[in-house]
Formats: C-alpha cells, sequence, structure tokens
C-alpha cells in the first residue's frame, strides 16, 4: 500500500497549484491523505477524484470545507490504525496536544499538518508524520510531501521539491 500524505497546501492563496512531481506520485499511489489546509472547497473536490482520498479540515480552510470533511478522522489500514488531523495553535509542543486527541484510541500512526515543517518521529508505539508543506514560502523552510509504504513494515519518506 502506497499513501502519498500532503498538507497545507494553501491553493491559491500560497501556492496556484499542486507542484507536477505530487501528481506524478498520486498517479502511482493507492491513496492519497491530506491534511487541511486547503483554503478552498475546489482544491478538495480536485483531488477527490485523483485517488481514493482521505482529507481533513484545517484551520484556515473556508466554511465550505468545514461542513464537508472531519476534523479528525481514523483510518484502518492493512491492519493499521491511522489518525489523521490538521494541527491547532503554536506549533512547540503540538505532538503532544496532538496525541491527547487520539488518546485511548489505539493508533499505530498519527498523520498532522499545520506547522509547515515535514517531520517523522515517534512517541512510544506511535508513529507520528507531518508532511509540510508542498507550497507555502513563508513558514516554511522547504517544500515537502510525503511518501509511506505499508507492507510488512511501514516506511515514511520525505520528498523534498
Amino acid at each position: 500500500m502506497r499513501i502519498v500524505i500532503i498538507s497545507d497546501t494553501h491553493i491559491p492563496s500560497r501556492g496556484r497549484e499542486l507542484p507536477k512531481i505530487i501528481l506524478e506520485e498520486i498517479e502511482k499511489s493507492d491513496i492519497l491523505i491530506h491534511c487541511g489546509d486547503f483554503t478552498n472547497i475546489e482544491t478538495v473536490k480536485f483531488l477527490e477524484n485523483l485517488k481514493e482520498f482521505y482529507g481533513v479540515v484545517g484551520n484556515m480552510d473556508e466554511k465550505e470545507i468545514w461542513e464537508y470533511l472531519p476534523e479528525k478522522r481514523i483510518l484502518e489500514i492493512k491492519n493499521r490504525k491511522i489518525g489523521i488531523i490538521h494541527g491547532f495553535g503554536p506549533p512547540v509542543g503540538i505532538e503532544n496536544k496532538i496525541l491527547k486527541k487520539f488518546e485511548g484510541e489505539n493508533v499505530n500512526i498519527i498523520i498532522y499538518g499545520h506547522t509547515h515543517r515535514a517531520s517523522i518521529k515517534r512517541h512510544k508505539d506511535i508513529l507520528l508524520l507531518n508532511p509540510g508543506t508542498p507550497t507555502d514560502k513563508i513558514f516554511a523552510l522547504k517544500n515537502t510531501f510525503m511518501i509511506l509504504e505499508i507492507k510488512e513494515e511501514i516506511k515514511a519518506k520525505i520528498v523534498e521539491i
């Protein structure tokens, strides 16, 4: 199972469109996950027509997206429970705040955004993944997205654009 993970695309305010490399990777993947801050519903509709799609709403998203997508969701893929959330508040300590949102859910992986900075961390038995942002140049040091492979083992890779 190959999953492309993106977040904080902020289209059209901070990026005009997704970089071509992401569209190529989506084509080669099974699932697409977006962790919020699309900013407009047109981007949501575009992405959900590309591939099996799972998204959550972000703090910068317009009202229509808040009515369309959940704030948090849990998927089960290859016997792994995956939590998805955008994130909130200042970036300092965000992992702890996000872990609390999934307390008691027995998730194996939590995917989040909001900080615009890609990271792969582990908290006990939970893998914490943040794909960064593929479009924003204001808060991001580098533009990134992520590829997650779930087979016998879980492999996550940050891809710089």
